[in-house]
């Protein structure tokens, strides 16, 4: 059975914006280019990159191709890597340079070794009920991921949220299926047409201990 992949929210993407811990999402994927940095420590060409901590660079990318994006320069009629905030690692020099190494193997953007997920297309809050001690917690989640994967992001709050049944609108959810699978309402776009505050409209999860802790 194929692992399936974890999400991420720009929120927790944008979390690593160092140096020394950077990540960035593009085209959908989320990369830890930490060792990458560390390969190139004190390269000029790692500028533009951790400029761009933390954040989405799909704006530097062709989707169909999935590389860097190109154009043809007006004056040489030369194909060439299109990099307004400068040439970065792994992209060539315009012309012959005795600094470059020509054989650099898979350029980072195509190195799935840097890749540590996927980034969620849409993200959505929910609160999170404990029905036997009364205690909230709001959580920002992927729509993609399933309730056992949202229950994994709560275990820092409860440890032993496992010993519980999770309800929405008195039934029992599917674990194995996401929020939308399990007919919890995203009504994010409706609210926001309407002018309402989408946090006076929280879905509710409501958490019912099922009188076991040997899970957890």
């Amino acid at each position: 059975m194929t692992e399936r992949p974890k999400y991420f929210t720009p929120r927790e993407v944008a979390a690593h914006n160092t140096a020394d811990d950077l990540w960035v999402s593009f085209l959908g994927k989320v990369c830890d280019l930490t060792s990458l940095m560390n390969q190139y420590k004190g390269d000029a060409l790692l500028l533009p990159i951790m400029e761009c901590a933390g954040k989405d660079i799909s704006c530097w990318f062709d989707p169909d191709t999935e590389d860097v994006l190109r154009y043809v320069h007006p004056l040489t009629n030369c194909v060439r890597y299109y990099t307004p905030r400068g040439r970065f690692v792994h992209i060539p020099p315009a012309g012959p340079r005795s600094d470059w190494a020509s054989v650099i193997g898979r350029p980072w953007w195509k190195d799935k070794r840097y890749e540590v997920g996927l980034l969620s297309a849409k993200t959505r809050w929910i609160r999170v009920i404990n029905t036997l001690t009364s205690q909230e917690q709001q959580l920002e989640v992927c729509s993609e991921e399933t309730l056992a994967e949202i229950l994994q992001r709560y275990l820092r709050y409860n440890a032993h949220a496992c010993s519980y049944t999770w309800k929405h609108s008195g039934s029992s959810l599917d674990m194995s299926c996401t929020l939308s699978e399990n007919n919890v309402p995203d009504d994010d776009r409706q609210l926001e047409q309407l002018r309402l505050d989408r946090d006076l409209f929280t879905p509710a999860i409501l958490l019912h201990f099922n009188d076991d802790l040997t899970e957890g």
